[in-house]
């Protein structure tokens, strides 16, 4: 396990924030025009214009059966609808959500089987849709233990869907890294982030862990910058943390009351951690942190999904992140 150095880069004081009246805003993106797209659990897709912070939303419909459209995480696509990454009570899929509203399936089964509550969705430069299912129990919950690891990747292309990695513990954000050689993930309540080799027709090679994480850290988001850095958000602890090339973390920010941290710390290691250990926000500013994007002019203004706020924080990054692939839409 590598020794993450503690003392921030960040200061709260250096943190803002911009938005308002967001609904869950777990997964954000940032584009060149100076928009933020953020899921939102109204249903739909929220946008946030900056500098202003001016919000609108886009509005799904309802799912097959009534089920309401969960959002979790989502991707921006080249002609500018997304995709949603459903994070259902007991079902999930991933759907395509147009400007207009319009909802429709992309994949809601695979092998015949249909899909658990789903929690990512990335599509990457070559069309190809990155999905994570972070585990097959019911309530999820019951998953918030570093003995089960039932997590997978699914993998969308032009022939249809298969699953490319499984036994995963609690799979959260996958992408791929900038020079495409790898697929890298974060696994939540394994607390690690781990990779695999990318091949060029989308399957994976063997997993290897990049580093693991200690008491406090859960990572949820990941993204790249331009040093080779992978930027990690860990829920819980409200810690931002960069993992450099050589795997070495060292915390950029972090916003959590130690007496908080310490009884979900507990509750994970005794297998008894719940829904109330992460619907509670145990920072002063940061309310339960779960992704990043960078943006502004320079792509170095990091942005700040989260579980449980209404508004996205932001801080000025010591590096500029990697351009997305949506960075120009």
């Amino acid at each position: 396990m590598a020794t993450a150095t503690t003392t921030p880069a960040v200061a709260l004081s250096d943190i803002g924030f911009i938005g308002s009246a967001l609904k869950r805003p777990e997964c954000v993106l940032a584009t060149r025009a100076g928009a933020l797209y953020s899921a939102d659990w109204r249903g739909g897709v929220a946008r946030t214009t900056t500098p202003d912070g001016a919000s609108t939303f886009i509005a799904g419909t309802a799912l097959a059966g009534g089920r309401p459209l969960r959002p979790n995480g989502i991707a921006l696509r080249s002609n500018g609808s997304f995709l949603l990454a459903d994070l259902g009570e007991t079902l999930g899929g991933v759907y395509e959500l147009s400007r207009s509203g319009d909802t429709r399936p992309i994949v809601e089964r695979v092998d015949g089987v249909e899909l658990p509550p789903t929690n990512f969705v990335h599509e990457d430069a070559h069309q190809r849709i990155w999905i994570t299912v972070s585990t097959s129990h019911v309530p999820r919950a019951a998953a918030y233990r570093a003995d089960v690891a039932d997590g997978y990747i699914v993998l969308l292309t032009a022939s249809g869907a298969r699953i490319v990695a499984d036994g995963l513990g609690y799979t959260n954000e996958a992408l791929p890294s900038p020079d495409g050689r790898w697929l890298y993930v974060n696994e939540t309540f394994g607390r690690r982030l781990s990779r695999f080799p990318l091949r060029a027709d989308g399957s994976l090679g063997s997993k290897e862990v990049v580093t693991t994480f200690g008491a406090g850290t859960f990572p949820d988001g990941l993204t790249f910058d331009e040093e080779g850095g992978v930027w990690i958000t860990s829920i819980v602890s409200n810690r931002v943390i960069r993992v450099d090339a050589g795997g070495q973390p060292s915390v950029i920010l972090e916003d959590c009351d130690p007496a908080h941290l310490e009884r979900c710390e507990a509750a994970f290691l005794a297998g008894a951690m719940g829904r109330p250990h992460l619907d509670t926000c145990g920072g002063r500013i940061l309310r339960n942190i779960s992704s990043l994007a960078f943006g502004g002019p320079d792509r170095r203004t990091a942005f700040l999904g989260c579980l449980l706020g209404e508004a996205i924080a932001f801080f000025r990054a010591p590096v500029a992140g990697v351009a997305p692939v949506h960075w120009e839409w």
